[in-house]
């Protein structure tokens, strides 16, 4: 199945979105913030540090996550069946329990979420029906009689397992962010990115993925399962070839390319272009923002020059891949020998938790409903929409204290952060899933409904204006996110636990993990892509020249340091792909930190257990992306994802914050020491 998310990617890395901010244009004081009170007893330890972490033979200048961590560094081993273990992690954990506690409640037999999620746990059931309902899906792929219906297949991908070269979804539109309209961008690839099908560090992945092409046309019947897998693995290279660099794909300078359905067909010929949006039931379109343009015209022409039969192995492929994780214990098995050797783990997850990642997957929403009303009790959002409240204010004083940015940006930004809605815990109206059915028998067809009743809900935005209190994450998802062309930002119930954030923990631990993840999706708007989209949403240059040349120059500093970091041997951070989100890190400490003392109202933080309470917000800063990951994970990581490896995450922006030089005494031959002058200054 195509998925929406993949084409949105570069788009939610550049805004924020929710509620009415404040008024930003006056100068505040230390009388404008509400120090939060602590009135109860913090989850973790006295206050909400876990003290027992910590390797106190560290010195904080040489290895300031051994300092905060190491102990637990020391303690700690990845479970065999996850990829990474830390902070984010573990609240994952603690989600998925507390959903499986909800879905297998006497209370939940009859909802679609527990029915759905007893269809996953019966394996009696999957393995007799083996893979009997896949071969109704391969047969309709076997049928395909001409590339025509060839191309429409390919668009009805986006609400069936199944593939293809393009896809896309509805999203604001650049020009007009109030309307939706369709983005559209390359697709095609099995393995994770590009680098996968060329760097010689992925060749026991490159083979792993042939072997198990080859496993899965064994499985379904196809003549030749060696000479055919061997043919699908080099037309995806072709396809990889033609694609672009993952780094290119966040930058919407790059990808803003609107066309018209009709300007899109002669642009890029070698496809029935009617047929394509046929299949997707999709109408000719005005406006759609093209992303990656010269790959699109790329793949089109690959796809005329293709034979039916290889592009027809190659949807059979991805149709069976798709939905091996809900047949046999055969197909399971063998999509797992090689997808563990992307993320390095040794064991399959037990079957409860792949059921749960269904339910949050096929019904989040519904069952995040009964998560907000069991797990996130009213103190914990008022708690945290203060702290935002003061967040948005520390950023509004940080952009006019701005040494490099000019008087008219400044004026621009503040009617950013202004604008910037804010959601916190869930959205204001949950979805409906009345018309979404449920087996209690089948999970095939459970899956297979529910992903052409999500797909459709998606697509029917398309051509309407933006509903921006809608999310595109749920409830009880561990992370947040900046809304891009939509200027909100979301901070879902997941992540309001500890150790991100406790109603009842010290301010000092509070700002520090909590409020620096808040600042540094306030900073989102603000990044190397965010900067490019107005107060409206809109795409356009609204710094001057000057302000460009100066953002870009501190910019390369800290790109600069970030180059060096190396995650695995030979595995570098990509500063090109990690820049928005460093510099969100980065502007998150800052902004935090400057919250944090104007909510303490010009009184003196007090000393607990012989720390400061700067000491503690950079301890929990740090607490919070302690992590170990095996290394076949981080090399994915630095090839794939625009977030710098936990480690780095935690040194990198200390580096230039000299606040946390002055906490810990750390003083020049110190190893992660940077002269005043050599530290990059972009908040």
């Amino acid at each position: 199945m195509t998925s929406f998310k993949s084409m949105l990617a570069a788009a939610t890395a550049l805004g924020l979105s929710l509620a009415a901010a404040p008024a930003l244009a006056q100068n505040t004081s230390a009388d404008d913030n509400e120090q939060i009170v602590v009135t109860g007893q913090a989850a973790i330890g006295d206050y909400g540090l876990d003290l027992t972490t910590r390797d106190l033979s560290a010195r904080p200048g040489d290895d300031f996550e051994r300092y905060a961590s190491g102990a637990w560094i020391d303690r700690t081993d990845i479970p065999a069946d996850r990829a990474s273990t830390g902070s984010f992690v573990d609240l994952g954990e603690r989600s998925q329990e507390q959903v499986r506690d909800l879905v297998t409640a006497q209370s939940a037999a009859q909802t679609k979420y527990g029915m759905l999620y007893r269809t996953f746990l019966d394996e009696a059931a999957v393995e007799r029906a083996g893979v009997a309902p896949l071969m109704q899906d391969i047969a309709r792929v076997r049928a395909i009689g001409d590339k025509t219906e060839f191309a429409r297949f390919m668009g009805s991908t986006y609400d069936k397992f199944g593939t293809t070269l393009f896809g896309g979804g509805p999203y604001a539109d650049t020009g007009n962010p109030e309307m939706n309209v369709l983005w559209f961008g390359q697709s095609g690839l099995g393995l994770p990115e590009r680098d996968y099908y060329f760097n010689p560090q992925f060749a026991k992945q490159r083979a792993a993925y042939q072997d198990y092409i080859e496993r899965t046309f064994r499985a379904i019947g196809v003549a030749n399962p060696a000479v055919s897998a061997q043919e699908v693995l080099a037309f995806e290279t072709y396809v990889a070839q033609l694609s672009w660099p993952i780094a290119d794909r966040r930058d919407i300078g790059k990808i803003n390319n609107p066309m018209s359905s009709a300007q899109l067909a002669a642009y890029a010929p070698g496809i029935d272009w009617n047929a394509y949006f046929q299949g997707a039931g999709i109408p000719p379109q005005d406006r759609i923002i093209v992303n990656e343009n010269t790959a699109i015209k790329a793949l089109a022409e690959l796809y005329a020059s293709t034979d039916l039969d290889t592009l027809k192995l190659w949807e059979q492929f991805h149709v069976a891949h798709q939905a091996s994780p809900y047949l046999n214990k055969r197909m399971v098995d063998s999509r797992f020998a090689f997808t563990s050797t992307l993320s390095g783990v040794s064991e399959q997850q037990p079957r409860w938790k792949r059921a749960i990642t269904n339910v949050n997957t096929s019904l989040g929403e519904l069952v995040g409903e009964a998560y907000v009303a069991e797990y996130f009790p009213a103190v914990a959002k008022t708690r945290m929409e203060e702290l935002v409240r003061n967040l948005k204010l520390a950023m509004a004083d940080r952009i006019r204290g701005n040494d490099w940015m000019g008087a008219a940006t400044k004026d621009a930004a503040l009617e950013k952060l202004e604008k910037m809605q804010v959601m916190v815990g869930n959205p204001d109206e949950f979805r409906n899933f009345d018309g979404l059915q449920v087996s209690p028998t089948s999970l095939y067809d459970n899956v297979r409904n529910a992903t052409k009743f999500n797909a459709d809900y998606a697509m029917s935005d398309l051509g309407k204006p933006v509903d921006k209190k809608k999310w595109v994450m749920n409830p009880q998802t561990v992370n947040a996110y900046n809304g891009g062309l939509e200027n909100k930002m979301v901070f879902p119930a997941g992540i309001l636990q500890p150790p991100f954030f406790d109603p009842y923990a010290d301010p000092a631990v509070n700002y520090g993990a909590i409020g620096v993840v808040i600042g540094h999706e306030i900073s989102h708007g603000f990044d190397d892509q965010g900067r490019k989209i107005d107060a409206n949403g809109a795409v356009r240059d609204w710094w001057t020249p000057q302000d460009s040349a100066r953002f870009e120059k501190e910019a390369k500093v800290f790109g600069d340091q970030y180059a060096k970091y190396e995650a695995v041997p030979g595995a570098f951070v990509n500063p090109e792909l990690t820049m928005g989100e460093n510099i969100a890190d980065l502007a998150g400490v800052l902004v935090a930190y400057d919250a944090y003392h104007k909510s303490l109202g010009g009184k003196e933080a007090p000393v607990i257990d012989g720390l400061t309470g700067d000491q503690r917000f950079f301890l929990a800063y740090a607490q919070v992306w302690r992590s170990k990951a095996r290394e076949d994970d981080l090399r994915s990581q630095v090839t794939t994802d625009p977030h710098s490896p936990e480690r780095f995450r935690t040194i990198g922006p200390l580096r230039n914050v000299d606040a946390w030089y002055a906490a810990f005494d750390v003083k020049p031959g110190d190893k992660n020491y940077i002269p005043p002058e050599q530290r990059a200054r972009i908040w």
